[in-house]
């Protein structure tokens, strides 16, 4: 599933223009996941507290409102412990557990959660793309920090990647 919503509305502070944040670069596995994972995310920046209000809102809404995010200390050294979204305030729990580095987890109180890869913002576009595609592919059976370490590998480790189950990224 592809979030397909409208943009994230918001009045500035002090001012009284209406601003919209840009759809999340976000591809989610359709209906159930079977993997580790349950789709990706390529943020724009590094900025925690400017991207999350607009992934919060692009995810499906009957999974319940979005209470929590754990993220990867290395990846988001200055997130903060609180972040506004529309509505509502999520809390930010900092890990510093490998398998966090590259992932986010988004929970929903007792609910539902997704657990994405988190694709640097700074990857080629190209990249990115097959990052997307191959995390959000049910038949996907890597790891965020997996998924990752092979995309890095380039032609070089192509094999590998292949036999891993990672032929969406080319």
């Amino acid at each position: 599933m592809d979030a397909i919503t409208k943009p994230v509305e918001g009045t500035a502070p002090g001012d009284g223009h209406t601003y919209r944040m840009p759809l999340p670069r976000l591809r989610l596995t359709p209906d159930v996941s079977h993997g580790p994972l349950d789709g990706a995310w390529w943020p724009r920046c590094d900025a925690l507290e400017l991207e999350l209000p607009s992934l919060v809102s692009s995810l499906d809404p009957s999974v319940g409102t979005v209470t929590r995010v754990t993220v990867g200390t290395a990846a988001w050294p200055d997130a903060p412990q609180k972040v506004m979204a529309p509505g509502h305030v999520i809390e930010v729990v900092l890990s510093d557990l490998a398998a966090e580095t590259h992932a986010i987890t988004v929970d929903c109180g007792t609910v539902g959660r997704w657990e994405l890869l988190v694709i640097p913002p700074d990857e080629p576009a190209g990249a990115a793309a097959g990052l997307l595609n191959t995390a959000a592919d049910p038949g996907n059976s890597l790891s965020a920090p997996r998924l990752l370490a092979l995309a890095e590998c380039g032609p070089d480790g192509q094999d590998t990647w292949e036999s891993e189950g990672g032929a969406g990224l080319r």
